[in-house]
């Protein structure tokens, strides 16, 4: 078998393309389109990581806002610290804008807060992403989702403020926020300060009502019930029935002018002090407090952190903290009280002059001191044992050293009213104790059985007069009756007696003017004694 010969190639000059080429060109030509159409409408891709996966499925859970789908889930992963995971989402081309760097994710699903129940939509359909679209000119692609939706959309219009409180109380996201009773705001957010000294609010308070906060806008708890019982009688108040269940804030603005009078809305973020009743929201500033130590030798009990302090009546502080120490000089225990006064408080009758502060006052309080200045301890309530402090003036309690250079001041104290009345008592008990209580009770016994023996005669001599007595008694009070009777009768008009006696009365008037006919006569002519009557006429 004879090999084949070697080819004998020769190269053409010129080449001319075969129309079979043309198909493949198309082909990527179209697809090329293709790719570059889906790019065209592809909307940007972001990511955003959530504490959980709940209710993200890839390729199924939509992205809305307002109920319009902007984006659709495409992955979900775990962060490579493995605390969150990371959703992949890919938004339309339309919701590009809400790639900005303040927008909002959430995942809305069936939720209870409070008194409000939200994402009811959502057993049905499913859960999804909820989004808040922000207004920043600035782009972003790495979110970190909130846990709870936001309780005011980014869109609508009013002012966001801080409320700086001791407590949160029972307010919570979402609590109302009340202007006269109506609601004008919610709770946005709430954070404890980084010294956990106060508790941080967020409030938002929507367009119009928030012209009405100005600088002077005090701000209060409005949760639950406000009972109050004072001279005037009890007072309950609430602003409304949300309230009571899941608490409330409420504020005002004392001496708001008008508007276009020169008022001046507080600025977004402006921080304000929440109180925790409208009195003392409205009540005048305190300003700067003074400490005072005072040291009671005696038990405290029902006196507590935030009991009042007062001076005639009048609240001037109040007890920071309460304490107990050992007193080497007298071998016994004190209870220190510290406690924070006013001195604002108290003004002289021209309110422009207050009273003196740092140094000046410090002399001042020294020289009250001297006067007699004291702190006591008194009983509030009956009914609870609740304590306060009251300070007075007692000139005549004994003097005491006072160190005005002492960091804090120490006011002396006397004993309360009711321990006073104890030593007293116990005093008494001590006397009757050292009483000869047995010698006491013998000599009782001794007088009782006399008493005793006095009681049985007296017994006898009852029975003796009823007996005898009585009887005797009674005859001769018999006689007496019949002889005044008899006399009575004698003694009437009519009787025999009475007409005898009225002619001898006559008869002695006819001798009495007999006589004094026969005086008359012989005082004239004495002579006729000798001579007789007929000498008259001679």
């Amino acid at each position: 078998m004879t090999e084949p010969s070697e080819p004998n190639i020769r190269l053409s000059r010129s080449w001319r393309p075969s129309l079979i080429w043309a198909v493949p060109a198309a082909a990527a030509l179209i697809g090329l389109g293709l790719v570059l159409q889906t790019y065209m409408a592809q909307g940007p891709v972001i990511e955003v990581s959530f504490s959980t996966a709940q209710g993200i499925e890839p390729g199924k859970t939509k992205v809305r806002f307002k109920d319009v789908e902007i984006g659709q889930v495409r992955a979900v992963r775990i962060s490579k610290d493995r605390n969150h995971v990371i959703t992949t989402i890919d938004l339309n081309k339309d919701a590009r804008d809400f790639a900005a760097s303040d927008s909002r994710f959430w995942v809305v699903r069936p939720r209870l807060a409070g008194a409000a129940i939200s994402g009811l939509e959502t057993v049905l359909s499913g859960a999804f992403i909820g989004v808040d679209g922000g207004r920043s000119g600035q782009s972003e692609t790495q979110f970190t989702g909130l846990e709870e939706p936001p309780v005011v959309a980014s869109d609508v219009p009013g002012h966001r403020y801080r409320l700086r409180a001791e407590d949160i109380g029972s307010l919570d996201v979402g609590s109302p926020v009340f202007y006269r009773r109506i609601q004008v705001g919610h709770v946005e957010s709430y954070a404890l300060e980084p010294d956990g000294s106060h508790i941080i609010l967020g409030v938002f308070v929507k367009a119009p009502y928030d012209r009405f906060v100005t600088a002077n806008s005090r701000f209060w708890h409005a949760s639950g019930v406000d009972l109050r019982m004072d001279a005037n009688g009890l007072k309950v108040e609430t602003q409304s029935l949300a309230t009571i269940l899941m608490g409330g804030i409420a504020f005002e603005s004392p001496g708001l002018p008008p508007d276009g009078e020169n008022r001046t809305v507080a600025d977004n973020a402006t921080e304000f002090a929440l109180a925790a009743n409208h009195a003392e929201a409205l009540k005048a500033p305190d300003g700067n407090s003074d400490t005072l130590v005072l040291r009671f030798r005696q038990s405290i009990r029902g006196l507590a952190v935030g009991a009042p302090v007062d001076f005639r009546g009048v609240e001037i502080g109040q007890v920071r903290s309460l304490g107990i120490s050992f007193d080497p000089a007298n071998k016994d225990f004190t209870a220190p009280v510290v406690v924070d006064i006013y001195p604002d408080r108290l003004r002289a009758a021209d309110s422009q002059h207050p009273f003196p502060n740092d140094n000046d006052h410090k002399a001042v309080l020294a020289e009250l001191v001297r006067l007699g200045l004291r702190a006591q301890l008194k009983t509030g309530s009956l009914l609870t044992g609740q304590r306060y402090i009251a300070m007075d003036f007692y000139p005549s309690a004994p003097p005491v050293h006072f160190n005005p250079k002492a960091e804090p001041l120490e006011l002396p104290t006397i004993p309360s009213d009711l321990e006073e009345l104890q030593k007293q008592v116990e005093i008494i008990m001590a006397k009757l104790a050292n009483l000869p209580l047995e010698q006491i009770a013998g000599d009782m016994h001794r007088t009782l059985t006399a008493l005793e023996s006095n009681l049985k005669r007296m017994e006898t001599l009852e029975q003796h007069a009823d007996s005898q007595v009585l009887p005797e008694i009674r005859d001769g009070l018999r006689d007496m009756r019949q002889t005044v009777q008899q006399l009575q009768q004698t003694m009437a008009p009519d009787a025999p007696l009475q007409q005898d006696s009225r002619a001898t009365m006559q008869n002695l008037s006819s001798v009495a003017r007999s006589l004094k006919t026969l005086s008359d006569t012989l005082d004239k002519h004495p002579e006729s004694l000798l001579r007789g009557k007929n000498g008259e006429n001679q």
